[in-house]
């Protein structure tokens, strides 16, 4: 077995444990021995006594970031949590999630209290949300959290632990607590295939109903990886606090700004690692907007657009619109999916009664003009290069490829896979140009192409990608593809 961490000990008769796959280094050999370039960096789990200023602690997490390896603590975490005061921001919200805690508990505690949260985990399970909160805060291996009862439950300290304060009682949940982060499973693994060189978490929604990626594709992605030498971890909101375990996100969820895929762009963008999609590409693609902003601004085409403003709409706004764009239009809130959110209209009365839904849920919704094919093209592409094409055709007896039914389901037209040398030269070339307008993630660009010639209607952040759909013409290569580029941007932020 690879590895792949290494855990630091200010002396090594603190540690009392056997865990395959860890070096187990004390503090004065991790200082003094000679810093060796490696491919991937180590991940440091840095179990010293004392993390005050200029101690033992403090150098081994300050000489493992210049060796570019990855230390729990970090630096900045050892400064956030040497005074109360520096970390006094974060007590008012962790409190508040104490008393609703204790407020669902059975039998919540009657005294003073105290909680041991190792890497995540709490050694009282009725508080391991709190326990993530605080890992997540304060990325410390060993936290102690100091909790008083007096008017109000408060959180009275939180202290970093050295090992040596890990009681006989507690070493069970320190094994089983640091076997889960380090993912080093009590019966050793098989060694018929090389140890992995990196890990990629997939973030997605078991109960989502129209999924960027099925089941199927996953499994496709997690057999690509084993190919590639990387591991693949499916993991879902719950698992937030774990983001900084694994080397890059793959954000295979319908992303949204206000919901939890947004906070682990983030979240992975603060921690240094790639992830798809970024941030700045879900801001962009999520609001039809900016898109239909910076497709004007580069004279990319699109159907006939107005913006309109809640506050300026009215019968004159409604006439204008008939002389601009006639009837049928379209109305669509800037931030639909799947193709939700949006209204065929075909006279006054039901644009005015678009308008009042979709300004219910936004101060800006988009008219356009109404513009049918048979299919829309699918582009897929990858940092500014196309991987795939896709003809998604119209749901039978419906104007979108998506027909919504009012009992929640879902129908689909059909589709046709071909290679992006296939497809006209003119699609590609209009969604290469309109993608850049986002950035280097993983893009689907929509375009219609009739008559008048090829127009986009938007580019999606977090594109479909389904198992014998989109992958339909290059099987398993497509997601090799997708791997190969997480593997060149975690190498090129590691060379810096």
């Amino acid at each position: 077995m690879s590895v792949r961490h290494t855990v630091i000990v200010d002396r090594m008769k603190d540690w009392g444990w056997e865990i395959d796959g860890l070096e187990i280094i004390s503090a004065n050999d991790y200082l003094t021995r000679q810093a060796v370039p490696q491919k991937r960096p180590m991940r440091i789990i840095n179990l010293c006594r004392h993390f005050t200023y200029l101690s033992g602690g403090y150098y081994c997490s300050l000489l493992a970031e210049a060796r570019n390896d990855i230390p729990m603590p970090t630096i900045a975490d050892i400064i956030d949590l040497s005074r109360q005061g520096l970390y006094a921001f974060a007590l008012p919200d962790l409190e508040n999630l104490l008393e609703k805690t204790l407020k669902r508990l059975v039998e919540p505690p009657v005294a003073s209290f105290e909680l041991f949260v190792f890497f995540g985990h709490a050694d009282d399970a009725r508080f391991k949300r709190l326990a993530a909160e605080v890992f997540d805060l304060f990325r410390y291996p060993l936290l102690k959290v100091v909790v008083e009862q007096g008017t109000r439950w408060k959180i009275r300290a939180i202290r970093p632990m050295g090992l040596h304060q890990v009681t006989l009682p507690l070493h069970s949940f320190f094994e089983t607590s640091l076997r889960a982060h380090t993912r080093v499973p009590r019966r050793k693994r098989s060694e018929s295939r090389k140890p992995a060189l990196y890990d990629l978490a997939i973030l997605y929604n078991a109960n989502d109903k129209m999924p960027p990626s099925d089941m199927d594709a996953l499994k496709m992605f997690i057999k690509a990886g084993q190919r590639l030498r990387v591991d693949i971890d499916l993991i879902q909101k719950k698992d937030f606090s774990r983001i900084a375990e694994y080397d890059a996100l793959f954000i295979r969820e319908t992303t949204s700004i206000d919901n939890h895929t947004f906070r682990f762009a983030r979240k992975a963008e603060s921690e240094g690692m790639p992830v798809i999609d970024d941030p700045k590409s879900i801001i962009r693609c999520t609001n039809k907007v900016y898109l239909w902003e910076c497709l004007t601004a580069k004279k990319l085409p699109t159907p006939k657009t107005i913006p309109l403003n809640r506050y300026r709409f009215n019968e004159h706004s409604v006439a204008e619109l008939e002389a601009w764009l006639g009837y049928p239009m379209v109305l669509k809130i800037p931030d639909g999916s799947f193709s939700r959110g949006m209204f065929k209209c075909e006279s006054r009365a039901a644009v005015m009664e678009a308008a009042k839904t979709l300004f219910a849920h936004s101060r800006i919704i988009l008219a356009q003009e109404f513009m049918y094919t048979a299919y829309d093209w699918r582009i897929g592409i990858l940092n500014g290069k196309p991987l795939y094409a896709c003809q998604y055709r119209q749901a039978k007896g419906h104007w979108q490829i998506v027909n919504h039914q009012a009992a929640g389901s879902a129908r689909y037209g059909g589709f046709e896979t071909m290679l992006v040398e296939d497809a006209p030269a003119e699609v590609v070339r209009i969604a290469l140009e309109s993608a850049a307008l986002i950035g280097n993630g993983f893009y689907g660009v929509d375009l219609k192409q009739n008559d008048q010639g090829v127009f986009v209607i938007e580019v999606n952040d977090n594109p479909s990608l389904d198992q014998s759909v989109e992958d339909k013409v290059l099987k398993g290569e497509l997601y090799e593809t997708i791997i190969q580029e997480f593997i060149r941007r975690i190498e090129a932020m590691r060379n810096g």
